[in-house]
């Protein structure tokens, strides 16, 4: 679901990357990463998911917001136990038509917090991505950690994270996190920290439930953390399936 903020990825020069987190539209192509992160999981050479027609037809549909529905991967028979990483998060939501959720407007960022109180829930998984790969080192989106964030559901770029998204009355992005524990002052988010640790790059986005004392907010984690997961519709899909 897109509002204002939306400076298409497509841009970029992404025909060639081979990186899991490409947006939705590039369904028709077989995309692997072009390296593993430096974790210790090897997600080299995994592809994004194609849908699967029945599972589409047949989608869990727990709550919607103007038509559009979503469904908690802990509410489903299938999936109540998984907590996996981003890019298996992702595949899990595509083969329903559905993608990581994008909170791209403050309507859809409350209804979704106010389900993680709700729940109890410590965290989950968005498709919030960093611009780090192949094809990211345009000028304007460095550095990438203030302006190479983007919704990997939608394709849509985020508003630089060290402002206020237009249209908002508040910044999304905690003003705290790890870092913040030995540097003596806030450290707001996006912060990289782990990189600092294992150098594991942070270039995935969670939805944190007051990890921090800092509400339900959000903050960058390395990709290969392990968490459950909202999907939601993703029209690219669901019109790929149609055809």
């Amino acid at each position: 679901m897109a509002n204002n903020l939306h400076y298409s990825l497509g841009k970029l020069t992404f025909s060639a990357i081979l990186f899991t987190s490409l947006i939705a539209s590039s369904i028709s192509q077989r995309i692997t990463t072009q390296k593993p992160e430096t974790t210790t999981e090897d997600t080299s050479k995994k592809l994004l998911v194609l849908p699967e027609a029945d599972k589409c037809v047949n989608r869990p549909k727990h709550f919607e917001l103007d038509g559009h529905w979503y469904f908690y991967s802990g509410d489903t028979e299938e999936h109540k136990d998984d907590k996996v990483n981003w890019l298996i998060s992702r595949n899990r939501c595509r083969q329903y038509c559905m993608d990581l959720i994008s909170l791209e407007s403050p309507t859809e960022h409350d209804l979704i917090s106010d389900f993680i109180v709700e729940k109890e829930l410590p965290y989950i998984w968005t498709s919030g991505r960093k611009c780090n790969f192949k094809g990211c080192e345009r000028e304007d989106l460095q550095p990438v950690n203030v302006y190479g964030w983007f919704w990997s559901g939608s394709g849509v770029k985020m508003a630089p994270t060290n402002s206020t998204p237009p249209g908002w009355d508040f910044q999304p992005w905690s003003f705290t996190g790890h870092k913040t524990s030995f540097a003596g002052k806030n450290i707001p988010q996006p912060d990289n920290a782990e990189y600092e640790i294992n150098q594991s790059d942070e270039a995935c986005m969670g939805f944190l439930n007051d990890i921090y004392n800092d509400g339900v907010t959000w903050h960058d984690i390395a990709c290969y953390h392990k968490k459950s997961y909202i999907c939601e519709d993703s029209p690219s899909l669901l019109e790929f399936v149609r055809k």
